[in-house]
């Protein structure tokens, strides 16, 4: 299963990529995370991310690219993972498709959690009255004025990916203003009606052997006198043809 999460600040996307990791086994892919890993390690794209993390600047495309197509090619990446980050800009995105069709890996599907905006500048306002009221710190980073900045950055590069994504029939929309555990629930839902996961109940019975030809094999495998033996598989092998060689050997085995 490969999956990336869309979606506005606050509308829950890390916690419900936690519980598709939890729930099957993917790996959740940080970008912030993979560079910083990369430099501890000194690989040769980690070194080039090192110098320009240093300088402040904003690390490039293509050596986000090349620590995602080093990331991809580990062996914990079997069962799939979640893009948590990434790609930002249809740009990205549209290097992110190129790289998955170099390593032949299938992008199954890109879930919005979409929102109302003013729904959440509500519930950071309330958050943010209540720690006040009780006197307890509040976040440089977690008022309604950051927030508002952050979503009209959204709106300008990140939601153009909505239609991206749309037009090549990857994009798969949920409500993110209901409950955590209802939205968890649609989106296994939706993951399971497009294939990318089994839903539950629907494994495949054992296949079990036709009665003529199990009646055949028993017959094969009977201590009875040869006679016997023949004239039982004589009477269950209408529509089978038994090779003269098969008969010559049962009675070479008399």
């Amino acid at each position: 299963m490969r999956l990336i999460l869309l979606g506005p600040p606050g509308a829950g996307k890390g916690t419900q990529a936690q519980r598709l990791v939890q729930k099957h086994g993917i790996v959740q892919l940080s970008t912030g995370e993979m560079l910083r890993a990369a430099v501890a390690a000194g690989t040769p794209i980690g070194l080039q991310a090192k110098d320009i993390m240093a300088s402040g600047a904003l690390v490039p495309d293509e050596i986000v690219i090349g620590i995602i197509s080093d990331r991809l090619d580990q062996p914990d990446m079997k069962k799939g993972f979640i893009l948590d980050g990434f790609p930002r800009t249809v740009p990205q995105a549209a290097a992110l498709d190129e790289l998955l069709k170099k390593k032949h890996m299938k992008l199954d599907a890109v879930i919005e959690l979409r929102v109302n905006e003013s729904a959440l500048l509500d519930r950071v306002e309330t958050r943010v009255a209540e720690m006040r009221a009780r006197g307890e710190e509040v976040r440089i980073d977690d008022t309604p004025e950051v927030l508002s900045k952050r979503l009209a950055s959204y709106r300008a590069l990140t939601e153009p990916l909505i239609h991206y994504y749309s037009e090549r029939r990857k994009l798969l929309t949920v409500d993110g203003m209901m409950t955590i555990e209802h939205v968890t629930r649609e989106i296994n839902r939706i993951l399971a009606a497009i294939g990318a996961v089994e839903p539950k109940g629907t494994r495949k019975p054992a296949r079990k052997t036709a009665p003529a030809k199990r009646a055949f094999l028993e017959a094969l495998a009977s201590t009875a006198p040869i006679a016997v033996r023949i004239r039982l598989i004589s009477r269950v092998t209408c529509s089978m043809v038994i090779m003269p060689s098969t008969v010559s050997s049962l009675r070479r085995s008399e």
